[in-house]
C-alpha cells in the first residue's frame, strides 16, 4: 500500500478500521437496548408458547423446570454467549469468522448458513399462517367453530354445538352432546359404542369406568377448518401434492414483504422495529393472561399444567425434549446470534446480554404457559373432558386447541385478533436475525453491495419467498414438517458441539478468556470455571448424549396419522446432511490450500479484534484475505 494510503486505513478513535471511500463502513446497532431487544426477539419466538407449555404438561409439569434449566445452564447459556463472543470479537459474520479462527473450521459458517436459510424459508411459512388468521379474525371470519363448510365431516363437532345441544336439554338426569350431527345423550352413545351408560358422564365396562368419548371419533371443527381451509390438505399425499392455495401465497408475500421494510436497512431499520416485535407481544400475552386466569377451570388448567411428577427425571426423553426445546428456542447454532453482535460496539457487555435474554427466555416460556394453559381449562371445563385431551403442542395448539378456546370467549373476536396478532409478531421477530444472517453472509464476501443494501435484502426476501412456494401447495405441510424435522434437531446440534470445540480447543479456552478480559468482560473466578467448564468439557458431552437419544429414540417423520413414504424419509435425510456437508467440504478445501497439522488448527490474521488498537503482532497466525477487513494485514496489523 502507498504510504498516501496509510492514514485513511489505521486503527479509528471508535475501534474500527477505515475503509476505502467505494465500500461503505460496516452498520452497527444505535443503542446497546437495540441489540438486546433484536436477540430478544429472536429467541422468543412460536416455539415458547405452542411447544414449551406442552412439553412441560407431557414430561412432569412442574418437574420439567429441571431439566429444562439445567440444559439452559449446560447448552443454551453457553452456545449464546460463545455465539456473541465471536461476533462482537471479530466484528465479521459466521462465515469469515469461524474460517479465521482455524481452517479446518471454515465450513463451518457456511453451516450455520445453510441451516438458517432453511429455517428462515419454511418458519416464514408458519407466520403465514398466523396471518392468515389474523386476517380473517380482523374481518370477523371465525369460522373455525362451524359443521356446515363443504368440507366438514359427520365426526366434525365444536364447544359451540355442545353449548347448544346443553341448552336444549330439557331431561334432569340427562346430558346431551353433538355426535354425528346430531344431539344426543352421553347414555346412548355408551350403548351404540358396546358399553352400559353409568351417571350421563362415563361408560361402564364390566366394574370399570371409562369416559365416554374415549370410544367415539370426533373432529374439532377448528382442526378441519385448519387442514381443509387453511392448509386445502384434501386427499394430497407426497404422490399427489394437490392444488396451489393461493391465499397461503397471498399471506406469504405479504409476510415476507412486511419483513423486507422491516429489515431493509439492515440492523438500522430493524433496531427501530424491535421496539415493537420484541415489547408488544409481552403486552398482548399479559392481557390474554388476565382474561384465561378469570374464566371459569382455568385453575384446573394451571394445576394440570404444574403439577410435578418427579417419576419423569428419571425418563431420558425428558431430558432429551429439555435439550430439543433449548435449541428451538434459543435458536443458537444458526450464526445468527453470531451476525448480531458483529454489529455490536467491541467493548458492549455482550456477557449480561447473554444472561438476561437467555434467562428472560426461560421465564417468558414458564409465563406463556400459565396464558396458554388456563384457556385449555376453561375449554376442557365447558367440554366435559379432561384438560390432557384438548393439550397439544405446535400447529395443533396454535390453529386448533386454542382457537376452538377463544370461541367459548366473551367477545371471542378481540382475543382472537389479539391472540393471532401476537403469534404473528413474535414469528415475524424471528425472522429477522435470519435474514440478517443471510444478508451479512452476501454483503462480507462483496462489501460494495453495502451502498446498495436494500437491493440485497430484496434479493434474499424474494428467493426465500420463491422456495415456499412449495409448502403452499395442499401437501405443503409434509414438505415443511420433513424440513422442521431434519434441521431444527440432530443437524444443529453437532454445528454447536463444533463450536465450543472451535473456540475452546482449536482456538484455546485461554485465548478466549483474555479476548473477553480486552472486550471489557473480566470474570471472576466463579464465572471463569463455569465458562471454561460448558465450552471445553459440559456443553459438547451433553450435546453428545443429547444427539445418541435422539438417534437411539428416532421415528420417521409423519403428519398426524399420515406416515411419509421411503423416499420422503431419504429426502429429509439429505436435507439434514446437507446442512453439514459443507464442514468436510471447508476441511477439503484448507488441504487443498496447503493447510497442514498445527496449521489446520492455527487462527489466521482474519481473527483478530474489531477494535484494532488492540491489534498486536502474532507469531503463529496465517497470513489471510480479509474482505471484511478490507484485504491481507502486515504483522501489525495493518493493511498493507
Amino acid at each position: 500500500m502507498a504510504s498516501s494510503d496509510y492514514a485513511t486505513n489505521k486503527a479509528e478513535p471508535n475501534g474500527k478500521a477505515a475503509t476505502g471511500s467505494d465500500t461503505p463502513e460496516r452498520a452497527s446497532w444505535g443503542r446497546p437496548l437495540e441489540f438486546i431487544l433484536a436477540c430478544l426477539g429472536y429467541a422468543v419466538g412460536l416455539g415458547n408458547v405452542w411447544r414449551f407449555p406442552y412439553l412441560c404438561y407431557r414430561n412432569g409439569g412442574g418437574a420439567f423446570l429441571i431439566p429444562f434449566f439445567l440444559m439452559l445452564l449446560f447448552i443454551g447459556l453457553p452456545l449464546f454467549y460463545l455465539e456473541l463472543y465471536i461476533g462482537q470479537y471479530t466484528g465479521i459474520g459466521p462465515l469469515q469468522a469461524f474460517s479465521a479462527i482455524s481452517p479446518f473450521f471454515t465450513g463451518l459458517g457456511y453451516c450455520t448458513l445453510v441451516v438458517i436459510s432453511i429455517i428462515s424459508i419454511y418458519y416464514m411459512i408458519i407466520v403465514s399462517w398466523t396471518l392468515f388468521y389474523t386476517i380473517v379474525s380482523i374481518a370477523g371470519f371465525l369460522d373455525w367453530g362451524s359443521c356446515i363448510n363443504d368440507y366438514n365431516t359427520d365426526a366434525c363437532y365444536s364447544g359451540d354445538y355442545d353449548n347448544h345441544c346443553r341448552q336444549n336439554n330439557t331431561g334432569a338426569a340427562t346430558d346431551l352432546t353433538y355426535y354425528l350431527r346430531e344431539c344426543i345423550s352421553i347414555g346412548d352413545i355408551c350403548v351404540q359404542t358396546g358399553f352400559e351408560p353409568y351417571d350421563g358422564k362415563q361408560c361402564l365396562d364390566g366394574n370399570e369406568l371409562i369416559p365416554w368419548y374415549t370410544n367415539v371419533t370426533r373432529i374439532l371443527a377448528s382442526e378441519e377448518y385448519y387442514n381443509e381451509r387453511v392448509l386445502g390438505r384434501g386427499d394430497a399425499t407426497w404422490e399427489n401434492w394437490g392444488t396451489i392455495q393461493w391465499h397461503l401465497v397471498g399471506c406469504l408475500a405479504l409476510s415476507w414483504l412486511i419483513a423486507f421494510f422491516c429489515v431493509i436497512k439492515g440492523v438500522q431499520s430493524a433496531g427501530k422495529v424491535v421496539y415493537f416485535t420484541a415489547l408488544f407481544p409481552y403486552v398482548m400475552l399479559t392481557a390474554l393472561l388476565i382474561r384465561g386466569v378469570t374464566l371459569e377451570g382455568a385453575v384446573d388448567g394451571v394445576i394440570f399444567y404444574l403439577s410435578p411428577n418427579w417419576s419423569t427425571l428419571l425418563d431420558a426423553r425428558v431430558w432429551g425434549d429439555a435439550a430439543s426445546q433449548i435449541f428451538y428456542s434459543f435458536g443458537v447454532a444458526c450464526g445468527s446470534l453470531v451476525t448480531l453482535a458483529s454489529y455490536n460496539k467491541f467493548n458492549n457487555n455482550c456477557h449480561f446480554d447473554a444472561v438476561f435474554v437467555s434467562f428472560t427466555n426461560f421465564l417468558t416460556s414458564v409465563y406463556a404457559g400459565f396464558a396458554i394453559f388456563s384457556v385449555l381449562g376453561f375449554q376442557a371445563q365447558l367440554m366435559g373432558v379432561s384438560v390432557s385431551d384438548v393439550a397439544t403442542e405446535g400447529p395443533g395448539l396454535a390453529f386448533v386447541a386454542y382457537p376452538e378456546a377463544l370461541l367459548q370467549m366473551p367477545v371471542s373476536r378481540l382475543w382472537s385478533i389479539l391472540f393471532f396478532l401476537m403469534l404473528f409478531i413474535l414469528g415475524l421477530g424471528s425472522q429477522f436475525a435470519g435474514i440478517e444472517a443471510i444478508n451479512t453472509a452476501i454483503v462480507d464476501r462483496w462489501p460494495h453491495l453495502r451502498k446498495n443494501y436494500w437491493r440485497v435484502t430484496a434479493f434474499t426476501c424474494l428467493t426465500c419467498f420463491i422456495l415456499g412456494i412449495p409448502m403452499c401447495f395442499s401437501g405443503g405441510v409434509y414438505l415443511f414438517t420433513l424440513l422442521d424435522w431434519n434441521t431444527a434437531s440432530w443437524a444443529i446440534l453437532l454445528i454447536g458441539m463444533a463450536e465450543c470445540v472451535a473456540v475452546s480447543w482449536s482456538y484455546g479456552i485461554n485465548r478466549a478468556m483474555k479476548d473477553l478480559k480486552s472486550m471489557g468482560m473480566p470474570l471472576n473466578k466463579v464465572l471463569r470455571f463455569y465458562w471454561r467448564a460448558v465450552w471445553t468439557v459440559i456443553g459438547p458431552v451433553v450435546s453428545l448424549g443429547i444427539l445418541i437419544f435422539i438417534f437411539y429414540d428416532w421415528t420417521p417423520p409423519h403428519y398426524e396419522d399420515y406416515k411419509f413414504p421411503l423416499f420422503a424419509d431419504l429426502l429429509g435425510w439429505a436435507v439434514g446432511l446437507s446442512t453439514l456437508v459443507l464442514f468436510p467440504v471447508g476441511i477439503g478445501w484448507a488441504l487443498y490450500h496447503g493447510y497442514r497439522g498445527k496449521q489446520l488448527f492455527t487462527p489466521t490474521d482474519a481473527w483478530q479484534p474489531a477494535n484494532k488498537a488492540l491489534i498486536a503482532p502474532r507469531s503463529d497466525s496465517i497470513v489471510t484475505t480479509d474482505s471484511v477487513h478490507q484485504g491481507p494485514y502486515d504483522n501489525v496489523g495493518y493493511i498493507m
